[in-house]
């Protein structure tokens, strides 16, 4: 059976990144409520070049949530693989996110959440 991923589009609509890190907390509530393990959050990386704001400030958000015991994991799409310990925990839980097609690419625009 597969792992059921809820994917939150936070970069939809180019919000700010109070509105983006307000908007995360609803989406997170609901899709607990929707019986998800895991949500993969898509931010984007920003035009800089660098790193944009929305991506900095969301997953600030989410090292807070999870000191806070309201998640479990969050692994940054860049370390999305089997050389990183959260992702291991991950995939120890839910073995068929192997398959993830953003798994093991470096995708920096996006975030993967253990519930």
């Amino acid at each position: 059976m597969a792992t059921k991923m809820v994917i939150i589009n936070l970069e939809l609509g180019m919000p700010s990144v109070e509105q983006a890190t307000h908007r995360l907390g609803g989406e997170l509530i609901r899709a607990r409520a929707q019986g998800a393990k895991v949500v993969k959050i898509i931010h984007g990386y920003g035009s800089s070049g660098v790193g944009g704001k929305l991506r900095v400030g969301v997953r600030a958000a989410l090292a807070d949530r999870k000191r806070r015991g309201g998640i479990k994991e969050a692994v940054a799409g860049e370390d999305w693989s089997i050389f990183d310990a959260g992702a291991r925990r991950i995939l120890d839980a839910y073995p068929d996110l192997s398959r993830d097609r953003d798994f093991e690419r470096g995708n920096a625009g996006i975030t993967v959440v253990l519930l």
